[in-house]
């Protein structure tokens, strides 16, 4: 009877010791795939649950998303451009199962694939597109690395080109480029300038021809724009009628010193 249970009672440790082994807890982001003698059986998680000791294995799997960051590289643009190029990606798992069972590491599997993807997409494009419409680029590049990804069980969430190095003789040439096109527009805003400016002149010059006493209020103005604070300069005004009248008398006294010459 003592060895009966003595038998009993190590039954029953065995058994609450395996119940004990079988627990296991995974967070909020994780996720467990059970294997079953090798083969999948379900995907666990998240909180406590019971697995078959020495019969289930798990795999824990990261739920949250992810960032890889694709180093500089080296790559030709379609103008023949060499360029180095860095990036970065965020994709998440959706499927553990697929995550595990499909691929050997996904990881490297996703950050080659974007490696890959970037320098084919940047081949398409000139530098212009690149340096000025980045997110063009981006856009291309997503959904190509993720619709390769999507066996895997991963979604592609964004990709970000982070910088674009060039060439010091590109970067040069680039800059005498930027300064001719300044060039170019300072001089047809001047030129614009020069066309408006003698647009108002005619303006102004009809209107004061229309009316003889507009030049003489603009002489007034000129007079008083003139005599500012230590100013030593004076102006004497003389009005336009003044002018013609002796500019007339001028003419009758030269015409009749003409007449009166000897013949």
């Amino acid at each position: 009877m003592e060895y009966v249970l003595v038998a009993l009672s190590s039954l029953v440790t065995l058994a609450v010791l395996m119940l004990l082994l079988g627990f296991r807890m995974d967070r909020e982001y994780e996720r467990g795939v059970i294997f079953r003698l090798g083969r999948f059986q379900s995907v666990r998680g998240p909180g406590l649950y019971w697995i078959v000791p020495f019969v289930d294995q798990k795999v824990r799997v990261d739920i949250r998303t992810r960032t890889v960051d694709i180093e500089a590289q080296e790559t030709v643009t379609s103008d023949s451009v060499t360029i180095r190029v860095n990036a970065v990606l965020y994709y998440k798992i959706t499927e553990p199962a697929k995550a595990v069972i499909s691929v050997a590491n996904y990881q490297h599997a996703t950050y080659q694939t974007a490696l890959t993807t970037l320098r084919n997409v940047i081949g398409q494009h000139f530098l212009d597109e690149v340096l000025k419409d980045r997110n063009k680029i981006n856009n291309a590049v997503r959904p190509i690395v993720d619709e390769v990804t999507d066996p895997w069980g991963l979604t592609v969430e964004r990709v970000e080109i982070k910088d674009v190095e060039i060439p010091g003789a590109m970067q040069r040439a680039m800059a005498k480029e930027a300064e001719a096109v300044r060039e170019k527009r300072a001089r047809l805003i001047k030129a614009e300038a020069e066309q408006e400016s003698s647009m108002r002149l005619t303006q102004a010059a009809q209107a004061i021809g229309g009316n003889p006493a507009a030049l003489e209020l603009r002489r007034m103005q000129m007079v008083a724009e003139v005599g500012v604070e230590q100013n030593t300069t004076t102006i004497i005004l003389l009005p336009s009628d003044f002018l013609m009248l002796a500019k007339a008398v001028t003419n009758k006294l030269d015409q009749e010193a003409e007449r009166e010459e000897p013949k």
